[in-house]
């Protein structure tokens, strides 16, 4: 076959068929002597035809999806080859990649689950087929698209079918003696065996997942049995010690568990030991609720306690729960080593998706490093206070038997922060509070020992730094206490000085724990585990109080009642409402937590008089009014600053009002629509005047409409 060199002398195909598949185009070599593809020029609105058609393919009917993605915008180059492309997708076949066999290659793709709705017959069947293929829409003529074949067979590495009925290990004859244990039940069943569920509930559930697919049959259910027993033996008899020697442990470790790792540098003279933990799974989860949302760190975890400190990356999900995404293991804070692990974290990221990027990075210690986080993630960073008010909390609680001095030393320390924005001296309050309590001698000497040599490195931080709020706050000490829970019991206590027992608590029972928490929600399964799930954070369980069980001291300000949900009889008392440094009577309160009694009274007093606003938010007027006052010439960037400000009003705008609202109907009601194509959504925001048609000519739109008329609806990929 003669190879062409230019895409103009390649005909344009448009097959008669509704659905048309590669064996009904012509293909031409397309480039040089030395790297030649298929191709085929089609017109740019018949590729989800010719989707379809590749997805009906009767040897290997299958799904593909989108591996990677780019797009240019119209008018960014200024000269271009007649190759180059305005919209570049790379389509895989969904029954593979990895299953390469020993020795294979491993392709950095989709790993992971993805809710959409082109997944294969079998979801996370990745049996390493290699068929593939490119759609680029030509950036010199936008109505065609150059498809580029790659490898058209559905074979592994080795050759061999590796799905449909050609393929011996398939769903289909065979299936009811070897049932398929996809990624998702296997992760479901490990995740209940970790968490010590009972056996019969573990092969219940397990039972369903693989009837999924092979239907109700007694040698299938056997065979299951048989798979959650050994499974289970597995899982009890596998040892953190893979070593003696914990080093030696953990690089083996390291070797075997390659996928699991983002960053890992050994201990040695010139560098210190860093071992950044991400899975596959959260992976997803991280480029899924990080993207233009917000990033917080539990830092400085078992700084005591451990051979070397833990780091938790955590995202907020779709409850606004903290979600661990990435473990970070390590005793240098130092900032090129920071800057190491979290280029590999980012570099990683956006090897799946390219245009990821963080609004935010939320921190917890004073003495955290930014420069690598505004230089490498780009963001604002934010401070949150969660940290200091449970250190000062528990502290105050067990070096004070009286209640009422608990309460006073902890509202003071709270208006020594709060005087940062009210001109006061925070360090003439301080002497103040040391002298009228020096009876109290236990705490003083803690407080002067632990926080007086540091405290003005922490008020400068508040007064840099915008704070976060009390739910942000509250949902990371709710995974720092869950956390301390799983690893900080009795039964561990002498291997606390192992690495190896860290990592493997963190992989095995730790990220099961929120595997299964994520995969109850969104699949409505699991009840008992979904609610606890939901429960999990001060936050939502404020939510659940009625206003009415809260009463106000109008007079005085000085204490709020919160009449107990379980117990009508029980009143718990809230003293210093309307300040995050306020304290109630309850028992999580007095380990030094962030109570849901705390938090309700708190939103309570938001909305009266009297009451002094949060810390956050008088962190941010307080930023707002120092810019105010700065003065700006007036040029292009003050233009563009007023354009910025006003976007971001515009979006807390909406936000109270969605926030404020009792019926998100109305809300959405009162929202123009802005139509942009026939996969268009309600614009949330406000849009402009004019009103985006589809690009086209009228013509070609109705022949479009023509061919689609009575065709069913399919799930494939397709262009966004």
């Amino acid at each position: 076959m003669a190879i062409v060199d230019s895409l103009f002398d390649i005909p344009v195909q448009d097959p008669p068929e509704e659905d048309f598949s590669s064996a009904d185009l012509t293909w031409t070599k397309f480039g040089n002597a030395e790297h030649q593809d298929d191709v085929a020029l089609i017109p740019y609105e018949r590729v989800d035809s010719f989707i379809i058609g590749e997805c009906s393919n009767v040897e290997c009917p299958t799904r593909f999806h989108i591996e990677r993605g780019r797009k240019r915008s119209r008018g960014s180059l200024k000269e271009c080859k007649n190759d180059e492309y305005l919209e570049y997708r790379l389509y895989w076949c969904s029954f593979g990649p990895e299953n390469y066999g020993e020795g294979g290659s491993v392709l950095p793709s989709r790993k992971y689950r993805l809710n959409t709705r082109n997944r294969a017959a079998r979801p996370q069947s990745m049996r390493g087929c290699t068929c593939h293929f490119v759609v680029k829409r030509l950036y010199a003529r936008p109505s065609l698209a150059l498809l580029i074949y790659n490898d058209r067979r559905h074979v592994n590495k080795s050759g061999l079918p590796c799905h449909g009925p050609l393929d011996r290990d398939a769903i289909g004859p065979g299936a009811k003696k070897i049932p398929y244990i996809c990624n998702e039940i296997k992760q479901q069943t490990m995740s209940m065996i970790y968490l010590g569920m009972p056996e019969e509930s573990v092969l219940e559930k397990h039972i369903e997942g693989i009837q999924r697919y092979c239907g109700s049959d007694a040698k299938v259910n056997s065979l299951a049995s048989q798979y959650v027993q050994k499974l289970g033996m597995i899982i009890k008899r596998s040892t953190h010690e893979l070593d003696l020697d914990d080093q030696a442990s953990i690089r083996m470790w390291v070797e075997r568990n390659k996928k699991s790792i983002f960053f890992y540098q050994d201990s040695s003279e010139a560098n210190p030991f860093i071992l950044g933990i991400q899975t596959e799974w959260q992976l997803q989860q991280m480029i899924r609720f990080g993207h233009h949302s917000l990033i917080a760190a539990d830092s400085t975890f078992g700084i005591k306690q451990l051979k070397y400190p833990l780091c938790t990356l955590l995202v907020f999900d779709s409850r606004q729960h903290a979600l661990p995404v990435a473990w970070i293991i390590t005793r240098s804070f130092a900032k090129p080593d920071v800057a190491k692990w979290m280029k590999a974290l980012l570099d990683r990221a956006r090897g799946i998706e390219s245009s990821w990027k963080i609004s935010g990075f939320l921190i917890d210690d004073a003495a955290a490093e930014i420069d690598p986080i505004r230089d490498i993630f780009c963001c604002p960073v934010l401070f949150s206070l969660w940290r200091v008010r449970r250190s000062w909390l528990r502290k105050i609680v067990r070096k004070c038997s009286n209640p009422e001095i608990q309460r006073e030393i902890f509202k003071r320390l709270g208006d020594i922060l709060y005087s940062i924005w009210g001109g006061a001296d925070p360090f003439v309050s301080l002497e103040e509070l040391t002298q009228d309590f020096v009876d109290q001698t236990a705490f003083i000497e803690y407080f002067k020992a632990s926080w007086m040599p540091k405290l003005e490195m922490w008020l400068s931080t508040m007064r840099t730094l915008p704070l976060a709020s009390q739910e942000a706050s509250g949902a990371i000490e709710a995974y720092h206490v869950k956390l301390k829970v799983k690893l900080f019991d009795d039964s561990h206590l002498g291997a606390l000085q192992r690495v190896d027992w860290l990592v493997h608590k963190l992989t095995t029972e730790l990220h099961s724990s929120y595997w299964l928490d994520r995969y109850a929600d969104e699949s409505d399964s699991f009840q008992n585990v979904k609610e606890e799930y939901i429960e999990s954070t001060s936050w939502h369980r404020a939510q659940q109080i009625p206003d009415s069980a809260v009463t106000l001291d109008d007079k005085e300000h000085r204490f709020a009642k919160v009449a107990s949900q379980k117990d009508s009889s029980l009143t718990h008392l809230v003293w210093n409402p309307g300040s995050e440094f306020a304290s109630c009577d309850c028992a999580w309160s007095m380990q030094g937590n962030i109570c849901k009694h705390v938090i309700k009274v708190n939103m309570i007093c938001a909305g009266h008089k009297g009451y002094q606003p949060s810390m956050s938010f008088q962190s941010l007027q307080d930023i707002l009014m120092n810019l105010w006052k700065k003065p700006i010439d007036d040029s292009v960037a003050l233009d563009l600053s007023v354009a910025w400000t006003h976007q971001m009003l515009d979006q807390i705008k909406q936000l109270v009002e969605l926030s404020s609202s009792n019926d998100i109907g109305a809300v959405v009601n009162n929202l123009p629509l802005k139509w942009v194509s026939k996969k268009g959504r309600t614009f949330v925001g406000i849009p402009s005047s004019t009103l985006a048609l589809p690009s086209g000519s009228l013509s070609g739109t109705k022949n479009v409409i023509a061919r689609k008329k009575n065709r069913k609806r399919k799930r494939l990929s397709r262009f966004r």
